[in-house]
């Protein structure tokens, strides 16, 4: 890895790290919220998913600007929102306030990913995007590891409020990073005007070949994404038995599987490539995977009798393997798109993260909580629903057709901008 591409991964990697941050601390958070303010899980969901609105709802401006004025200077920018974000959150004393910030934080770190992955395609070969995108993600999923013990042991010597303002310090620390130490913007030789890009957008939607790549992997990080960053802390308060050492055991079980998270990316990462050496397309692949997700989910619900830090390092592991959609995509689309390929499949995953986080709220409180706890029933009940859906989008994305590249080329040219690299 050449020296530049060495430094632009490190800054973007970092500014993934801030984002998976953010996406989970509410974990952390939510039994302070619930004690201190008095929040129930109705308003736990609302106020956590606010995040994930923020960050659809920037997807499509995201995509449009990082191709057009490229991922170094609009990431640094907009990630300037997060930290304003978090600094209110953690000054808010109304359940209003914080879901601004919430909203704010969630627009701010909406470029995070995108930027990253527009990055790398563009001074990495596609054939080392699985691989170096999944090494993107396990430095996310760094987050996904410190919203377990880590948060739980620094909230046991600082207030929660003390915490947000440490990581509005982080935010805009990370955001001069990548402004200062992201390869310099190249000159592209012609620049289209923002209504012919968002055109471009438009034709990415009105793809069929980009929603066969992108339903089922949509909602399976959906799900994963939505139950890692709120909702497995509560099934595993519920489930676990009780007793003086169940808190410390539910924070362990969380790192475990934030752990399990890195070391899949980096595995699948690289098995996926390997495999694609040897003829095996990584959209197969990253299907198979997804699949034992889905298989994994079955068997925590049913509370088949195996190891919990087995099941949930496989939760973990597998959860993310539909990153590896992103590489597909760029099999699929011209580097030209990317931007805005990789920021319409996002949106994707985070409408479906926004509505289940809200959803899984309102479904547990049909039931009612005794000391604060759900049954198991009402857990088993959401989590046979998100499995249902998961396998009918799994229908479609197996059956055979043409995805992807022909949708792609048909894209016309006039409606995309040059190849933008900064």
């Amino acid at each position: 890895m050449t020296s530049i591409r060495l430094r632009l991964f490190a800054v973007f990697a970092a500014g993934y790290f801030v984002s998976f941050l953010f996406r989970g601390v509410n974990l952390g958070f939510a039994p302070f919220l619930t004690h201190q303010l008095g929040f129930s899980a109705s308003d736990l969901g609302t106020l956590t998913s606010m995040y994930f609105l923020g960050f659809a709802g920037a997807q499509i401006p995201a995509g449009v600007l990082l191709d057009h004025y490229g991922p170094r200077r609009v990431t640094a920018c907009v990630m300037l929102l997060a930290a304003a974000g978090i600094f209110l959150f953690g000054s808010a004393s109304s359940l209003s306030m914080m879901m601004v910030g919430r909203l704010l934080i969630g627009v701010g770190v909406s470029v995070c990913l995108g930027g990253a992955f527009k990055a790398t395609a563009q001074y990495f070969p596609v054939t080392q995007l699985t691989l170096v995108n999944g090494l993107v993600m396990a430095v996310g999923g760094l987050g996904a590891v410190a919203v377990g013990t880590p948060l739980t042991w620094l909230l046991s010597i600082a207030t929660w409020r003390s915490v947000c303002m440490g990581l509005g310090v982080l935010t805009a620390v990370v955001a001069a990073s990548i402004w200062l130490f992201a390869p310099a913007p190249r000159d592209a030789p012609h620049q289209p005007s923002v209504i012919e890009q968002f055109k471009g957008t438009w034709h990415i939607l009105s793809s069929r070949g980009f929603w066969k790549l992108a339903a089922f992997s949509g909602i399976n990080q959906g799900v994963f994404y939505a139950m890692q960053s709120l909702w497995v802390g509560a099934f595993l308060h519920d489930v676990l038995p009780t007793g003086q050492d169940s808190g410390t055991r539910v924070a362990t079980l969380i790192s475990i599987l934030g752990a399990a998270f890195i070391v899949g990316n980096i595995v699948f990462g690289a098995v996926a490539r390997m495999l694609e050496k040897r003829g095996v397309s990584v959209y197969l692949f990253s299907g198979m995977t997804m699949m034992l997700f889905v298989v994994v989910q079955m068997l925590i619900a049913a509370r088949v009798p195996l190891p919990e830090p087995v099941l949930w390092s496989a939760y973990g592991a597998l959860g993310g393997t539909g990153i590896l959609t992103y590489a597909v995509l760029a099999h699929y689309f011209p580097v030209r798109l990317i931007g805005r390929v990789n920021t319409t499949f996002t949106l994707v995953i985070f409408l479906v993260i926004f509505a289940l986080q809200i959803g899984i709220g309102r479904a547990l409180g049909h039931w009612s909580a005794s000391e604060g706890h759900y049954p198991l029933i009402a857990h088993q009940t959401v989590w046979a629903g998100l499995i249902a859906v998961q396998l009918l989008t799994a229908i479609w994305y197996f059956l055979p057709g043409r995805h992807g590249r022909s949708h792609a080329k048909a894209v016309p040219d006039n409606l995309t901008d040059a190849n933008v690299r900064e």
